[in-house]
């Protein structure tokens, strides 16, 4: 089955509408990475963060903002349509992303979410103005998030001149895919500056990798490839003949690539780490689906029958199973679904 065809995307929409819409008003359990400073600093999850409170963390709930966003105006018919547009007008205010960004503002918070809910919230301002081309609606949520996104694209312009080494975890620290997200609202939105900084960051960062040991992955709780998330970025800013010179000094030998190419088994899909894993093929998917027409023939087919095998292992369980997977893999789903 070939899961990257129209018709799956529109099989899971209404599931995956489901899923967001009744997560992102669930406030427990939750995971606030919030910083105590004092008594005073102890807060419900709404009062922190108004909109962002659900879906077990922060960066969750922003993910599930965008699945609900791009759904919204890639299928305006789902019976779910009108439910979402309530809810993210409820969301969407001034007031409530005001306090959002104040959050963001405080001392002690320079670092929540760097960068890997930074690269979140500029994907979900993407999609506002994606869909604000098609719905009048979704132009006035955009509106109100873009203070919240130019506060955002501002850390990334203060960080990155200051973070000399690559992070090259396959978890949120990643900093290719902190940059993927971040260069996608760039070139979107205009911002020459922000497009220059993650250029260049990149190439300082990867442009001089060599046969990456792709037989060391994966972690034991990873989400994301480190090497398939790099190489993504790459292709994304690099021109087709730069990138096939690229991959050739980068691409894993024929052994390790096959650590690629096979899904991760995942030993128990209750426990939030090793949950990750369902991710981690999900987001193998999406990669693939992101390098294959700029591969060599032999490999591009090879990979065609690899993100049917990683989607095929864990998008079932996107909808159905423990939270731990389902506040969050939707959104992974998704990005490979539209790859």
């Amino acid at each position: 089955m070939q899961y990257g065809a129209a018709e799956s995307l529109a099989s899971f929409a209404s599931p995956f509408a489901r899923i967001a819409l009744a997560n992102i008003v669930r406030p427990y359990p939750n995971q606030p990475g919030h910083v105590l400073l004092d008594a005073s600093s102890l807060a419900e999850p709404e009062e922190l963060h108004p909109v962002f409170y659900g879906s077990y963390d922060w960066h969750s709930a922003v993910h599930m903002h965008w699945l609900l966003v791009t759904l919204l105006h890639r299928h305006p018919a789902l019976p779910e349509a009108e439910q979402i547009r309530r809810l993210l007008s409820h969301r969407f205010t001034p007031e409530k992303i005001e306090k959002e960004a104040l959050y963001f503002q405080q001392p002690c918070n320079s670092a929540f979410e760097r960068t890997y809910g930074w690269a979140w919230l500029l994907k979900l301002q993407c999609a506002l103005s994606e869909g604000a081309t098609k719905l009048s609606e979704v132009g006035v949520w955009r509106t109100c998030m873009q203070p919240f996104a130019d506060l955002i694209v501002q850390r990334y312009l203060d960080f990155l001149p200051v973070a000399r080494f690559a992070i090259r975890a396959g978890t949120h620290g990643n900093s290719a895919f902190g940059l993927l997200f971040a260069l996608e609202y760039a070139q979107a939105a205009g911002h020459t500056k922000l497009a220059d900084r993650v250029l260049a960051k990149a190439l300082e960062w990867f442009g001089r990798d060599r046969r990456y040991p792709a037989d060391y992955e994966p972690g034991g709780d990873d989400f994301l490839s480190g090497g398939l998330t790099e190489a993504a970025l790459m292709r994304q800013m690099l021109s087709p003949g730069e990138f096939v010179r690229w991959w050739q000094d980068f691409c894993p030998d024929h052994v390790a690539l096959k650590s690629w190419l096979t899904p991760v088994p995942v030993a128990d899909r209750s426990d939030p780490k090793l949950a990750h894993l369902d991710g981690l093929n999900l987001s193998r998917a999406w990669c693939w689906k992101m390098l294959r027409p700029a591969l060599p023939d032999s490999l591009a087919l090879t990979a065609d029958s690899a993100i049917d095998a990683h989607l095929a292992t864990s998008l079932p369980f996107t909808i159905y199973g423990h939270y731990a997977g389902t506040h969050w893999l939707a959104s992974f789903a998704l990005l490979a679904l539209l790859a």
